[in-house]
């Protein structure tokens, strides 16, 4: 995609050299082809559909439970529809969604997942002279879109308890043109306090955005940060459809803002959403009890397994969401090595807790599986 004249006025406002340009563009047009776009790229996995037969995959934060079957109803419905492009289905989706979450219409952006636009917000307000501050450890993706770019990407420690430590997150740079905030934390599952949040929101510096990725809140019971972006604050807040509502494949979510924040990420591409994840999620959605009956296994399944940790004296990350750390006490590729050999695949390590892993929450069955390689791994 070629920048637009205002795109390169705005480029050359915030710092960036009319040489990166090139850069710029292929980011705002084409970022789901760049290295850093999804977890698969991240992940130490296989590669597509190497998986072994009997192969336990715990290792990229999927429901196991896939969509519900109200979703999976509405996307079988519509397959036959699939020659038309429906175009009015996104705008469907943004209003159910506005509605559920109690937004004004104009505050809701669909996406495919919720990637796109954290790489798009990314670029919507950083910049070589308005750096991008994130948590450590922290989910990449957003770290490697600003590097891409050019922006300064500044790492603050967790707190002690794993959540953000704002006051030194505010504090990091008085230029910051973006927070980025993964609210349950992904890797460590840990909770951010809404107070926390405020705090930061209250000193953060003028013209810059709080980026909060709650991807995983519905694992909490946590009311979110919808209630700020309704009062006009500078939030946006991403969702994706790819964790409780188990459609990781078929890539639904979106951003939550008011108007002009929306429309400043917008101006980078167009998003083209596939009619079945629209319908899909619309009926997840509108779908009763959904989220609570899938906390609670998700909650059952973890527990258990922490249980199971206490029991052989391992320790491990107090989440609330569907994934773990868990400290294995050496390099952490080398377990992850080794269980692959058991035909159970985790997660990764990062480099601020190389000798823990994450590993995704599955099924009873598969978690069982896992906890039977894991002492014979570890023994």
């Amino acid at each position: 995609m070629a920048l637009t004249t205002a795109q390169k006025e705005d480029f050359v406002k915030r710092g960036f050299p009319r040489r990166n340009f090139a850069r710029l563009a292929t980011l705002a047009s084409a970022a789901w082809t760049l290295p850093f776009y999804n977890e698969l790229s991240l992940a130490q996995d296989t590669a597509p559909g190497s998986l072994s037969p009997g192969a336990v995959k715990i290792d990229t934060n999927e429901n196991p439970l896939g969509p519900c079957k109200e979703a999976a109803e509405a996307i079988r419905n519509i397959v036959s529809s699939g020659g038309r492009y429906m175009f009015h289905l996104p705008g469907e989706f943004e209003r159910v969604m506005a509605e559920a979450e109690g937004l004004r219409p104009g505050y809701v952006q669909a996406y495919a997942g919720s990637s796109l636009a954290l790489h798009w917000s990314v670029l919507a307000f950083t910049s070589p002279t308005r750096p991008l501050v994130i948590a450590d450890p922290g989910y990449e993706p957003a770290e490697a879109g600003a590097r891409f770019v050019g922006a300064k990407v500044i790492r603050v420690p967790l707190a002690r308890d794993y959540a953000h430590d704002v006051k030194a997150t505010a504090a990091a740079d008085p230029n910051a043109g973006c927070f980025y905030v993964c609210n349950p934390n992904n890797p460590t599952g840990t909770l951010t306090s809404r107070a926390d949040i405020e705090y930061l929101l209250a000193h953060k510096p003028a013209g810059s955005i709080l980026l909060v990725d709650e991807a995983y809140i519905h694992y909490t019971d946590v009311r979110g940060c919808l209630d700020l972006v309704s009062a006009d604050k500078d939030v946006i807040v991403l969702r994706t459809f790819s964790k409780i509502y188990g459609m990781a494949g078929l890539r639904a979510g979106a951003a939550l803002a008011r108007p002009d924040l929306l429309a400043r990420i917008r101006s980078y591409g167009n998003t083209w959403m596939p009619i079945t994840s629209m319908v899909g999620a619309i009926a997840s959605v509108k779908a009763q009890n959904l989220v609570a009956e899938r906390r609670k296994i998700t909650t059952d399944t973890r527990e258990d397994v922490f249980g199971f940790f206490e029991k052989h004296g391992f320790r491990y990350v107090p989440s609330v969401a569907n994934f773990f750390m868990v400290d294995v006490r050496r390099p952490g590729r080398q377990v992850s090595e080794a269980l692959r050999r058991e035909n159970v695949f985790i997660g990764r390590s990062w480099a601020s807790q190389p000798t823990s892993v994450r590993v995704t929450v599955g099924t009873p069955e598969e978690m069982n599986r896992f906890k039977a390689a894991f002492l014979k791994v570890m023994a």
